[in-house]
């Protein structure tokens, strides 16, 4: 890790804690060279997960991708950055619980939709009906099922 400030190569690790959402960590360096003091975050990466598309193309998994579709869902809705954050791990732990080399676009879809419908039913509703493709009918269903009350 270079200093932000001297850009020299050496740094020290001062501290290490788990961030409060349990999935990343939080370290505070210290420069070797000029003693300047600075925090860096650490979180998982899933690596060389391929993608199976609808149509039947793959791709690499692309951790834009979720983040933007999910900004998307979220756009003028009260989730803060650490329930975004939180989000985005809580879906990439669950894509990597599978351990799998290839996954399906929809199995992604699933996992979204049930971590997102945990954060936000709004955005879960936008989400789900760009990604399901949701008729009038389906998106009508949809909402009586989270307006049912839970007993």
């Amino acid at each position: 890790m270079k200093c932000p400030i001297c850009d020299y190569s050496e740094t020290k690790v001062i501290d290490s804690r788990v961030v409060s959402d349990g999935l990343s960590i939080r370290r505070r360096r210290e420069c070797l060279k000029c003693g300047f003091r600075f925090s860096t975050y650490e979180e998982m990466e899933i690596l060389d997960l391929i993608v199976v598309k609808r149509d039947g193309h793959k791709e690499l998994y692309s951790r834009d991708k979720l983040i933007s579709g999910l900004r998307k869902a979220t756009e003028k809705r009260p989730v803060n950055d650490d329930q975004f954050k939180r989000l985005v791990n809580l879906i990439e732990r669950d894509i990597q619980a599978k351990r799998q080399s290839e996954i399906e676009s929809r199995d992604i879809g699933r996992i979204v939709m049930r971590q997102l419908k945990k954060v936000d039913k709004v955005a879960y509703i936008r989400f789900a009906s760009v990604y399901s493709d949701f008729e009038l009918q389906d998106l009508s269903a949809e909402l009586n099922k989270l307006l049912k009350p839970t007993k």
